[in-house]
């Protein structure tokens, strides 16, 4: 019988985690709180539970989180591999029925053979070899043992989700069905605001009172998820220029583009729900539903989850984790998902195929191959132990920390597919070492 390693947390970093290393033959005891114990994010038993949005962003290779997501399905991702099976329409982006995606991902770990799932909380580091993907609310006991074994500061800030409405209560004779441009299907209803509109919720955002932020002081918040209250406060047109901007969305009533416009995406595959895009939000409950109503199309939606913010704890990588996320301290543990400084459902996923690998190459005695910055993965890992950076900040994946190609290529699409084409290249050679 080979080693056991033990994997903490099933999120997406974790199950990724187990996945590789049961996939290999190694036996695996993944260690769950869910559903003895609850985090104020969590909604459901299911591991992989998607917390924020149920978007995995664009799935297209001139993008990088579109090259990240087709280099995981090349290295046979499994949750690469639930969210295809488990898309709902998105126009060029990827993103899933939440409560199916994860079905998909618990029913796969629970029949694995190589792995077994405990549940209960996990209060301090496992002896052998460990994977710790215990997330951005790790309890505080394991907090505690963590922080105690690592020395240094962890840092933290905040994430925030957004309200999730029922398709029947929208009023579609004050919305329509689009996607920017034309491009795709019509898989996103639009709900357009006259300037009036706009300026009364404006107004009524920036004033509405806020859930309490219990524990912590520095309300630290990571652009990709801040709470559209906040970033409505920089500025009157912030928002019209950002997540409501019109442009590129007609209304077919009149034939020009709205004043703004706020975007519904669908949440489950049969189209019952849709969440608010870009509305991730730490409002009280009340407050979320007086102001999100005041807009047209939401005037008597039904709101089946109100948006809430949780605390994003992560590591001082650089100083911390190597390449491969094990320890520098201490190499036997390995930390994977978004404690380690990767933000983002596909970054989460990465590293937790990384750090599943990584540590089974270990277990078999086999060298893991070098992962560096031609590929979106490799380019990930090598930004979070980059001990050059002074001020270590949460990252997702982007072309500007991916190896340039070395010369000139005219348009940034055409650059960007370049890169990504490289990419897939040497992953496929990659492949060819594990």
């Amino acid at each position: 019988m080979s080693e056991m390693v033990t994997v903490v947390g099933a999120g997406l970093a974790g199950c990724e985690a187990a996945w590789q290393l049961a996939q290999r033959g190694i036996s695996v005891r993944l260690c769950e709180m869910k559903p003895v114990q609850h985090t104020p994010a969590h909604h459901s038993d299911d591991f992989a539970e998607l917390v924020c949005s149920n978007s995995l962003r664009s799935d297209e290779l001139a993008n990088a989180a579109g090259l990240l997501k087709e280099e995981l399905r090349r290295l046979d991702s499994l949750i690469l591999s639930c969210a295809d099976a488990h898309r709902v329409e998105a126009g060029g982006a990827l993103a899933v029925d939440r409560e199916a995606f994860a079905a998909a991902v618990t029913e796969k770990i629970k029949n694995h053979p190589n792995i077994e799932v405990v549940y209960g909380e996990v209060t301090e580091i496992p002896e052998g070899r460990v994977v710790i993907a215990s997330g951005p609310l790790t309890s505080d006991t394991l907090f505690d043992a963590i922080h105690a074994k690592v020395g240094g500061d962890f840092l933290h800030f905040y994430d925030a989700a957004a309200p999730i409405v029922t398709a029947e209560s929208i009023d579609m004779d004050s919305a329509y069905e689009a996607s920017r441009y034309g491009k795709g299907t019509a898989d996103y209803i639009n709900c357009p605001f006259s300037r009036e509109e706009y300026e009364a919720f404006w107004n009524a955002l920036t004033t509405a009172e806020e859930a309490p932020v219990h524990g912590f002081e520095d309300s630290k918040v990571f652009e990709g998820c801040m709470p559209i209250e906040v970033n409505a406060r920089r500025g009157f047109d912030t928002l019209r220029f950002g997540i409501l901007k019109p442009i590129g969305l007609p209304d077919p009533k009149t034939g020009k583009d709205p004043y703004a416009v706020l975007q519904l995406r669908r949440d489950n595959a049969n189209g019952t729900l849709y969440n608010l895009v870009g509305c991730q939000t730490h409002l009280k409950f009340g407050e979320q539903k007086r102001v999100f109503s005041m807009i047209p199309a939401l005037r008597n939606a039904e709101f089946v989850r109100y948006g809430v913010m949780h605390r994003n704890t992560f590591l001082d990588s650089p100083r911390l984790l190597d390449a491969t996320y094990a320890l520098k301290a201490d190499p036997r543990i390995r930390f994977s998902g978004q404690m380690t400084g990767v933000e983002g459902y596909v970054e989460s996923t990465a590293s937790g195929w990384v750090a599943g690998v990584a540590t089974a190459m270990d277990v078999l005695g086999k060298p893991m191959p070098t992962l560096d910055r031609l590929t979106a993965t490799g380019a990930l890992a090598t930004y979070i132990s980059d001990h050059t950076v002074a001020k270590f900040q949460p990252m997702n994946v982007n072309f500007g920390i991916i190896e340039p190609l070395g010369y000139k290529i005219k348009g940034k699409r055409e650059k960007n597919t370049k890169i990504s084409e490289r990419a897939l290249e040497q992953i496929e050679k990659l492949k060819g070492e594990l």
